[in-house]
């Protein structure tokens, strides 16, 4: 099964990129990277029978390779297009996942917002009802603790 997987997965490294590293991971499966796209692909025998499970992720600054973003379980018997295909979706996924968010717009024909004035009044407020279970805490430990000496008779 790994002969059979490292030789496709030297098929699809030929398919997807030009540029590619292809190698094995110490899980034993096959990573296939593509450093000039900062992507990976690695290809890992499963549980089951015939089937692989497919994961891909980024290559991060320096080199080192970020986890897994997307993955599937395709059948290994399925071919080189499938596969391939797959990987390519999975590569997608992680190109739309990787994009900056756009940045926020109203809705056309509606004005935006005034943006709402911060006060310290709710700052102040939240230290009073603090300052005030704190007492109310303090207080409850005192009282029971005069209760325990005056039983205990110390």
């Amino acid at each position: 099964m790994l002969a059979h997987l490292t030789d496709t997965a030297r098929q699809l490294a030929a398919i997807l990129w030009q540029q590619h590293t292809v190698y094995r991971d110490r899980t034993g499966g096959v990573v296939i990277r593509g450093e000039h796209v900062q992507r990976w692909i690695s290809l890992s025998a499963t549980g089951t029978r015939g089937e692989v499970l497919i994961r891909a992720g980024r290559i991060l600054d320096g080199g080192t390779s970020a986890p897994a973003r997307a993955e599937t379980v395709l059948r290994l018997s399925s071919g080189t297009a499938e596969l391939a295909a797959a990987c390519r979706r999975l590569l997608a996924d992680i190109a739309v996942s990787a994009a900056p968010a756009a940045p926020y717009a109203p809705e056309p024909g509606r004005a935006p917002r005034p943006a709402r004035k911060r006060t310290g009044r709710a700052r102040i407020a939240l230290w009073i009802a603090l300052a005030t279970v704190t007492s109310a805490a303090v207080l409850a430990a005192l009282v029971a603790y005069s209760s325990y000496s005056a039983a205990s008779g110390r």
